[in-house]
C-alpha cells in the first residue's frame, strides 16, 4: 500500500511539472508575440483554486483532473472580441507568431529535459557499471566473443559509465536498422577490445529483457552460499532456516555459490528440496519448499531469502556515478537529451512501419506511474532523470501531425505557409473529431496493455 501511495504522488508531482512547464511555452511566447492570454490552467474541469492577476486579468487555474492543462488566448473565432483588442487576438497574428506560440509547449519539454540532465550530471547520478557475466551459449553476445567481467566502455564511440547507457546505445542500435555494433570494453586482464555485436532488428517485436536476449547480462560477484537474511512470512522462514546458516548440499548436489542456490530455487516451483545445512559447527537437514512467484518471464521458485556477502564487492566495483564539472554537464546533458530524441523518433518510425511491436513499446498511465515510484524510491537523481525521459517523450508526442495535439495545429500552419490561405473551419473542425477519436483509441489501448501488465507480472 504503501508503494501504490509513493507511485501516486511521485506520478502527480511529474505530470503536474511536466504540464506546468509546456503549458508556461506557450503562455510565455503568446505573451512576447502580443497575444492576450485569458486562462493558465494546469488540469481540466471543475477550477479548485483560482487567481485572477496582471494587466490582462489572466486567469491562473488549478482544475480538478491534472492529466494536462490549457492556455486559453483572445480568438475571434471563440468568441466576440473588443474591436480596440482585435490586435490582440491569436487568430489575427502571423502565421510564423502562431507556429512559434504552438511550438514552444513541446519545445520547454526538451529544454527541461537538458536542464535537468545537466543538473543530475552537476550532482552525480549513481549507477551500476555495465559489467557483463559470461553469455549464454550461441546468443549474439556470446558470439562477439564477449567474456565474464568485461566492461563496456563504449557503443559506437560513445560513452557508457553505466548500465542505462549501454541500453541506450543497444537499442538506438537496434532500432537503427539493427547489423553490426561496435562495443569496446575492458576485459579482466586488462587490455581494451572491441568487440563486433551483431543485433537483429527483429528484437523490437521481442517481449521481456531485449538486452538479456543478447546475451549481455549484469556481472554479479559469486559469494558463498550463506543466508545473509530471511524475510517473514516466506518459505524460507517457515522451513525453519536462519541468517547464518551456510547452505551445503540439495538433493545430495553439492552448492558452492549463492548463484548456484539461487538457480536452483528458481527451478523448484512447488517442489521439496532436501538441503544439508550448516549451521555454527553442526550440519542438519532442512526441508525446503520454494514458493512459486509469476514473472513476465515466467513462474519461479522464491523463498524470501537473501545474500549480504557482495555488498562490499558491488559498492567497490560495480557501484558508479557519473559526475561532471558544470560546463562538461552541460554538453553531456545536451547530448543526452539530443540520443534519446533520436531513439524515440526512430522508434516511431518502427511502430508506424509495422517493424516495432506497440503493445511491447507503449506504456500508459499505470505503467508510468510504476516507474515513478520505482525512480524515487532509488534516489532523487534516478526520479529527476524520469521526470527528463517522460519530458522528451512529452515533447516529441505532442509534435505528432494529429488533431488536437500542437503537431495538428502546424500542420495546418504549414498548410498555410504554402498555399497562403488558411485551413477552413470546417475542415479544422472534422479534424479535431478524427484527433479525438485517434487519441481516444491510443488512451484505451494503453489503458488495456497496463492493466494487462499489472496481473501478469
Amino acid at each position: 500500500m504503501q508503494s501504490f501511495f509513493l507511485s501516486l504522488v511521485a506520478f502527480f508531482i511529474a505530470i503536474g511539472v511536466l504540464v506546468t512547464i509546456h503549458e508556461f511555452g506557450h503562455y510565455w511566447v503568446a505573451r512576447k508575440m502580443g497575444v492576450k492570454v485569458l486562462r493558465f490552467s494546469i488540469g481540466f474541469g471543475k477550477p479548485l483554486w483560482k487567481k485572477v492577476a496582471g494587466a490582462d486579468q489572466t486567469e491562473y487555474v488549478l482544475a480538478a483532473i491534472p492529466l494536462g492543462g490549457y492556455v486559453k488566448m483572445l480568438d475571434e473565432r471563440e468568441g466576440d472580441v473588443d474591436p480596440s483588442e482585435i490586435d490582440r487576438s491569436f487568430n489575427r497574428k502571423s502565421v510564423w507568431a502562431r507556429i512559434a506560440i504552438v511550438i514552444a509547449g513541446p519545445l520547454a519539454n526538451l529544454i527541461l529535459a537538458v536542464l535537468l540532465y545537466w543538473l543530475i550530471f552537476i550532482v552525480g547520478i549513481t549507477g551500476i557499471a555495465p559489467i557483463v557475466s559470461a553469455p549464454a551459449e550461441a546468443t549474439p553476445a556470446a558470439l562477439a566473443g564477449f567474456q565474464s567481467e568485461d566492461k563496456i566502455i563504449n557503443i559506437n564511440g560513445k560513452a557508457t559509465p553505466t548500465w542505462n547507457t549501454v541500453y541506450v546505445g543497444l537499442l538506438d542500435g537496434i532500432v537503427s536498422g539493427g547489423g553490426n555494433v561496435d562495443v569496446t570494453v575492458n576485459t579482466a586482464d586488462g587490455s581494451t577490445i572491441t568487440r563486433q555485436l551483431v543485433l537483429a532488428k527483429e528484437l523490437l517485436n521481442q517481449e521481456g529483457d531485449v538486452v538479456g536476449s543478447i546475451g549481455l547480462n549484469r556481472w554479479w560477484p559469486d559469494v558463498d552460499p550463506v543466508i545473509g537474511g530471511i524475510v517473514p512470512g516466506g518459505a524460507a522462514a517457515a522451513s525453519g532456516l536462519q541468517e547464518g546458516d551456510r547452505i551445503l548440499s540439495s538433493d545430495g548436489v553439492s552448492i558452492a555459490t549463492w548463484r548456484q542456490l539461487v538457480d536452483i530455487i528458481r527451478a523448484s516451483a512447488d517442489k521439496t528440496l532436501d538441503l544439508s545445512v550448516m549451521r555454527g559447527e553442526s550440519e542438519m537437514a532442512i526441508q525446503l519448499t520454494p514458493a512459486l512467484k509469476e514473472t513476465p518471464q515466467g513462474d519461479i521458485g522464491f523463498i524470501g531469502a537473501r545474500e549480504t556477502q557482495s555488498q562490499a564487492v558491488i559498492d567497490e566495483k560495480l557501484r558508479t556515478v557519473e559526475r561532471y564539472s558544470p560546463l562538461t554537464a552541460l554538453g553531456k546533458a545536451f547530448g543526452r537529451t539530443m540520443d534519446m530524441i533520436s531513439v524515440s523518433v526512430k522508434m516511431i518510425g518502427k511502430l508506424l512501419t509495422g517493424q516495432a511491436s506497440l503493445k511491447n513499446t507503449v506504456s500508459g498511465p499505470i505503467s508510468i506511474a510504476q516507474f515513478a515510484g520505482q525512480s524515487v524510491s532509488v534516489g532523487i537523481d534516478h526520479y529527476l532523470s524520469f521526470i527528463a525521459l517522460v519530458s522528451i517523450s512529452l515533447g516529441i508526442f505532442n509534435l505528432f501531425p494529429v488533431p488536437m495535439l500542437d503537431g495538428g495545429h502546424l500542420l495546418y500552419y504549414a498548410f498555410e505557409v504554402v498555399t497562403g490561405k488558411q485551413v477552413s473551419e470546417k475542415v479544422q473542425i472534422f479534424g479535431q473529431q478524427i484527433g479525438i477519436a485517434l487519441l481516444g483509441t491510443l488512451m484505451i489501448f494503453v489503458f488495456y496493455q497496463d492493466i494487462l501488465r499489472l496481473f501478469t507480472s
